[in-house]
């Protein structure tokens, strides 16, 4: 028999669960609601690797292209970060797959007896 901890315990009740999929819902819609210019103050940096080495690494700009993409903005996107355009729909997808997956999970924990 599997013996739970205190955080797999958490992870697992409906609460959490349902906090998960409230988070998980309102999150696009925040990204959406904000205007797409809404990170593009990036005076002060906190990637490591530019800091040290002095140029930008690959993953740099893609928050900020990712938000010009929301707002199909895809030549801005491609400015900031030309691999947005491959990153961001693999990002929704597994952004989809782990919300699908936390619905499931809270459904079957409401439709399971309590303990």
């Amino acid at each position: 028999m599997v013996r739970m901890t205190k955080r797999s315990k958490l992870f697992a009740s409906k609460y959490f669960l349902a906090a998960k999929t409230i988070v998980l819902a309102v999150f696009p819609l925040a990204l959406i609601i904000l205007p797409k210019t809404a990170f593009d103050n990036h005076q002060h940096t906190i990637c490591l690797f530019t800091i040290l080495s002095g140029i930008e690494c690959y993953g740099c700009g893609l928050t900020r292209a990712c938000m010009r993409i929301i707002h199909f903005d895809f030549n801005g996107a491609a400015e900031f970060n030309s691999m947005s355009l491959v990153v961001f729909p693999i990002l929704c997808f597994l952004y989809l797959k782990e919300f699908l997956s936390t619905v499931k999970r809270l459904k079957s924990s409401l439709l399971s007896p309590s303990s």
